[in-house]
């Protein structure tokens, strides 16, 4: 086994290529067994295993140390048959008949007709990348992903086929679609189809019904008096967010976590909270909440006006302001309501205390690509809150953590060259910087969708790259030539080459900007980024 080459993923992430598949999972199974110093988590795809630490330091020790590791060579494993019906009904059939100069009839023979190999996860919970027996399907991807694939979405791309768990984006081509359910949190094993397993494509006519699962937010809805709070409107899109859930990627499980870790963790402190807490993150500062039991809380991020109306049954205290960045006492009935009021887009709202919420893969964290942890809050929704033990101090108030434009209007966000910047070239890299991006609607906690007046990025590769790991950040590159930047709730794999990397200290920033904004990315050298 060799290792060819081992790239930066951004601050504190590797990404390994290695000779074959069989190489990838050795290493694989190398490192699972025996984690590096600092290791939070890894991902194996077909030719690359993406690694995350916790911090830059450790992640400059495995640079240094990945070479000289010894890799035991690992045997294959047998996995379980899993037979999925598929109606072959895909918005690209014809298209994936034309590529392969098969009728559609051939093209449907030709998948179901073969047996396909689970050979790693990654995407989302339940994706499962499986190779078949031949190359008769290999086909690239769309020139442009579309923004929503719908669950159980049968699909190929280059040599693989998958089927999509969740609706999510996706640049793969779909020929059909299955009504089995990929992921369920309530089986023992909550993948359908896991790596090594068997899979055989069954065409069919018949519908499967699906069982519905009860949510934790309609357990806590149901609450009738807490100590905490309770939800009475939540605006465009409200979620609990905590530091995330680490060492599920080969799971298809990504981090998420809070958008924006500055703000988050300031929220925390504040109120006298471990800095990975859950919180309320709210989408455009826009919230109310009434408090069960007196509470104290603080409101970071975007900018807001918060109000604060006293019980109906309180003929003393009269409605009044409290501001953000400082920590403020929410009384029994009170209700507190954030109203937005200049910069930012994401505000957050942290409770002194623990939120009492049975976590998901040990986190509150709601993930909004996998569907993995609490629904998103609604009205009525009750969060119950466990009282501090003695001795947590409240934080004196902080300045804003929001970011601010330069004088021409423009945000800054300092990158890290690659992991694939052989893709672009030195002229690639040079554009990225040069030219000004901005931040269209299409943005939200998966990733931001860029434009650009000026030109598209323009590759200098042909053919497809393998899908891999990609980091929080990435700036991944579609045929299109216009960049998407990774945030807190990216799919754990990509099949497009990322240019570069949005370093640690500038997500936050990245989270907090608006569609419409201006921004321009300045380049790093991994020494300059080290020194910090």
């Amino acid at each position: 086994m060799s290792i060819r080459a081992i790239h930066r993923a951004g601050s504190h992430d590797l990404l390994v290529d290695l000779d074959s598949l069989d190489a990838v999972l050795a290493l694989n199974a190398t490192l699972e067994d025996s984690p590096l110093p600092g290791q939070r988590d890894l991902l194996a795809a077909a030719q690359t295993v993406l690694l995350k630490f916790d911090s830059w330091q450790n992640a400059e020790r495995a640079l240094a140390a990945l070479p000289e590791l010894e890799i035991a060579s690992t045997a294959r494993t047998a996995g379980k048959l899993v037979e999925v019906p598929v109606h072959y009904d895909g918005e690209d059939l014809a298209a994936v008949a034309e590529l392969t100069g098969l009728s559609v009839d051939a093209v449907i023979d030709a998948h179901s007709n073969q047996k396909w190999r689970a050979v790693f996860g990654g995407f989302a919970p339940g994706f499962a990348y499986l190779l078949g027996e031949n190359q008769l399907l290999n086909v690239p991807r769309r020139d442009t992903p579309r923004t929503k694939v719908p669950a159980g979405a049968v699909a190929l791309a280059g040599e693989y086929s998958a089927v999509y768990p969740r609706q999510s984006p996706g640049g793969w081509q779909l020929i059909g679609h299955t009504d089995l359910q990929m992921w369920d949190l309530q089986r023992d094993n909550p993948a359908l189809i896991r790596p090594q397993d068997t899979v055989q494509f069954v065409p069919t006519n018949e519908k499967l019904s699906v069982r519905e699962q009860r949510t934790v937010t309609e357990a806590t809805a149901e609450t009738s008096r807490v100590c905490g709070l309770r939800i009475i409107d939540s605006g465009l899109q409200s979620l609990l967010q905590d530091a995330g859930r680490l060492g599920f990627g080969n799971l298809g499980v990504g981090v998420a976590g809070a958008a924006d870790p500055i703000a988050f963790r300031q929220a925390n402190r504040l109120v006298g909270n471990h800095p990975d807490q859950a919180v309320i993150e709210n989408l455009g500062s826009r919230i109310s909440v009434e408090a069960s039991e007196d509470q104290v809380m603080a409101h970071c991020g975007a900018q807001a006006s918060l109000w604060i109306t006293p019980a109906a049954d309180d003929p003393i205290r009269n409605r009044r302001q409290v501001v953000s960045d400082a920590p403020f006492a929410l009384l029994h009935g009170e209700r507190l309501d954030v109203e937005p009021a200049g910069s930012g887009l994401r505000s957050y709202l942290a409770v002194r205390g623990e939120i009492e919420i049975e976590p998901t893969l040990g986190s509150l964290s709601t993930d909004t690509l996998s569907g993995v942890g609490p629904e998103p809050l609604a009205a009525g929704t009750a969060i119950p809150v466990k009282r501090p033990a003695i001795g947590h101090i409240v934080g004196n108030p902080q300045p804003s953590t929001l970011p601010v434009a330069d004088d021409q209007g423009l945000y800054q966000l300092r990158v890290i060259a690659g992991p694939r910047t052989e893709w672009f070239g030195p002229a690639g890299l040079t554009q990225l910087a040069d030219q000004i991006w901005e931040v269209t609607s299409e943005t939200n906690r998966v990733g931001i969708r860029l434009s650009t007046e000026e030109r598209p990025l323009q590759r200098i590769r042909t053919g497809e790259l393998a899908s891999e790991g990609v980091a929080r950040g990435s700036l991944q590159v579609p045929p299109s030539g216009l960049p998407v930047l990774f945030l807190a709730d990216h799919p754990v794999t990509g099949g497009y080459p990322v240019i570069a990397t949005v370093i640690d200290e500038d997500l936050s920033a990245a989270a907090q900007l608006p569609p419409g904004s201006k921004l321009r990315f300045v380049l790093q050298s991994p020494a300059t980024t080290l020194a910090r």
